[in-house]
């Protein structure tokens, strides 16, 4: 195993490979319908369908999965893209440009492997990999709310910038920032 490789009890969670794809691609679109509720959306979602495009040919993108067995069950990625107005307040977008900005996206875990430490282990590879890439000045995500589950994560390990929902005319998120260094 290489050091981006971490083992987390019965699973691995590791950068994605080819033979991932397939796995990857349908545990978020899962998340989509089942979880989030709003199905595939192709101005929302295009990456989900060309994962070896996005994040395998596009230098400072990446994807990490976690995987038990030869199954996807957890996966988190990076672009180098910033949140966009609208739906978000021009001034999010603004504090985070695509370029410079690592936006973490697709941190999703399958329902019946929650509670294992997945989505913490996917999120410090992530911001490993930012942090090995140059160019990147900041870490940024936004969240839905609404998700069982998904705000008291990402409080618990990065630091609220805006919570949107108090916010009319903006999409009800929460958004995010972590430290260039990373997670604790």
């Amino acid at each position: 195993m290489t050091e981006e490789t971490r083992v987390v009890g019965e699973y691995v969670v590791r950068p994605a490979e080819p033979a991932d794809v397939e796995g990857a691609r349908t545990l978020m679109l899962d998340t989509f319908y089942r979880v989030l509720g709003h199905g595939y959306v192709p101005r929302w979602h295009a990456d989900v369908i060309d994962i070896e495009g996005t994040y395998f040919r596009t230098p400072g993108h990446a994807l990490f999965v976690a995987v038990r067995g030869e199954r996807v069950v957890g996966t988190a990625s990076v672009r180098a893209d910033g949140p966009k107005s609208p739906p978000h307040p021009a001034w999010i977008a603004e504090r985070y440009p695509s370029g410079p900005t690592a936006q973490i996206f697709r941190t999703y875990v399958d329902p019946e492997h929650r509670r294992q430490g997945l989505a913490t282990e996917l999120v410090r590879s992530a911001c490993s990999f930012i942090a090995s890439v140059p160019g990147y000045e900041s870490i940024y995500l936004h969240t839905n709310p609404a998700i069982d589950g998904a705000e008291p994560f990402w409080r618990a390990i990065a630091k609220e910038v805006h919570d949107a929902r108090r916010d009319p005319g903006h999409s009800s998120t929460v958004h995010f920032e972590i430290p260039i260094t990373g997670i604790r």
